[in-house]
């Protein structure tokens, strides 16, 4: 599907938040999987919890762990981004171990591939990865500052990039997500910016490093794009996700909006110490994201926000309409909406 050409913009509610501290510490990564299932890779130390994909449900119920800490095989060290194939197997990127594992949904380890170094083909602190339409899969290098693209098992196909702040240069880049036309957008974290490339690497375009104040990204982190050409980017220190359009004009921000529900409701409740802190505190900023770090959009139209300092996700519904050009009078110099 071509992106829109315009869209009718109704809102973009908050419908929902799952998991807590204790049980979701440290999420850098959320994937919804089938039969209601959520997948949220966590990173924390091995008292609360450990490096781990956790297990959820819709009704936030905890249904147990896939992975531990460790450096054998189903371990990790310090996962990043985690894919969910057509086949329902989990594939996670570890920055600490420089590999990429395979594991099913049951937990059962199938494979790994990636080894430290610079040559083509190898890893120096991957981060980021996303598919391409035939399930290649392309990997944020992060310290070799390029991407790298290889089938799933591990294949090498070709890579572009090196340090640096021109178009195509990165420094330290985090996110990169696909487009349905095939379209590469990278969060290029040390430049504070996205770059979009062809799906060969070839630089098109930058936004979220221009004049606009609204638009200027801090450390920009994951990175995710809608059948609608949306780009949503999670700008870390800015504590909020931003939305730009297929062109990359900055459209609106979330700040977060979480409500207590499913299981740290429970546990709130139940705790007589937290219950009381929760009496005295002031409620505005308990809903806020905290250094957000992932967002994924799914085929139903929401989007998932992997808040990391409050150890929680998000999840919002995006409510839109795609326009045809007919229907809306052209492009204005100096676009500005009143309602009377």
């Amino acid at each position: 599907m071509a992106v829109a050409d315009a869209l009718f913009r109704c809102g973009f509610p908050y419908i929902k938040t799952l998991g807590m501290r204790r049980v979701t510490s440290g999420v850098v990564d959320v994937a919804p999987g089938s039969e209601n299932l959520v997948y949220v890779l966590v990173r924390a130390d091995i008292p609360i919890g450990g490096c781990c994909v956790r297990i959820l449900n819709w009704e936030d119920e905890d249904l147990g762990t896939i992975g531990s800490t460790g450096t054998g095989d189903g371990n990790f060290q310090w996962p990043t981004k985690l894919l969910i194939d057509s086949d329902q197997n989990l594939i996670i990127s570890d920055e600490g171990l420089n590999r990429i594992t395979l594991m099913n949904k049951d937990g059962s380890f199938i494979s790994k591939w990636g080894e430290y170094g610079c040559e083509p083909g190898q890893l120096n602190r991957p981060s980021g990865m996303a598919f391409d339409k035939d399930e290649n899969i392309y990997v944020v290098d992060s310290f070799n500052q390029r991407i790298q693209k290889f089938t799933k098992n591990g294949d090498f196909i070709f890579t572009w990039g090196e340090y640096g702040n021109e178009p195509g240069q990165f420094n330290h880049p985090w996110g990169i997500t696909v487009r349905e036309d095939g379209d590469v957008f990278v969060s290029d974290w040390g430049n504070n910016r996205i770059q979009h490339f062809t799906a060969e690497g070839n630089f098109i375009k930058q936004f979220g490093n221009s004049n606009d104040n609204e638009a200027l990204l801090n450390r920009p982190a994951g990175i995710a794009v809608d059948s609608d050409g949306d780009v949503y980017v999670a700008d870390r220190q800015n504590n909020r996700v931003v939305i730009f359009d297929a062109h990359g004009r900055y459209v609106q921000k979330l700040l977060g909006d979480s409500q207590l529900m499913g299981m740290a409701r429970q546990y709130v409740r139940t705790n007589p110490v937290v219950l009381r802190l929760r009496e005295m505190t002031r409620l505005d900023d308990q809903k806020l994201f905290r250094f957000p770090v992932s967002v994924t959009f799914d085929n139903e139209n929401k989007l998932w926000v992997g808040d990391y300092g409050s150890h929680r996700v998000q999840v919002y519904q995006k409510d839109a309409e795609r326009l045809q050009p007919d229907e809306l009078e052209p492009p204005r110099n100096s676009p500005k909406l009143v309602i009377n």
